[in-house]
């Protein structure tokens, strides 16, 4: 399991917009080959700032299958007007895990 990381700043005011716009692209992510779950949370201490964390199967669902895919433009469309500046976005193994 591969955990895509993205800390999402959001231009501010723009906050509730952003998250409507998420309601709908999640569908849109949700639906890829690979992808296993998401969340996408708030910061206490900024409020315009997100994390979203996504689990895919493998790193290429994300990178090759999702970013390659006609849905990642609509995912664009939905959100990417709302960043300033556009996320790094970053992936991760486990090395531990407890559950």
């Amino acid at each position: 399991m591969i955990l895509e990381v993205a800390i999402l700043d959001i231009k501010r005011g723009l906050e509730q917009e952003f998250e409507a716009a998420f309601a709908k692209a999640q569908i849109i992510i949700s639906s890829m080959d690979g992808y296993a779950s998401h969340q996408l949370q708030n910061c206490i201490e900024k409020s315009n700032r997100y994390i979203l964390l996504v689990n895919w199967e493998t790193l290429e669902n994300h990178t090759v299958g999702f970013r390659g895919s006609e849905k990642y433009r609509e995912w664009r469309e939905l959100l990417h007007h709302f960043y300033e500046p556009l996320p790094e976005v970053e992936h991760y193994r486990a090395v531990f895990e407890n559950i």
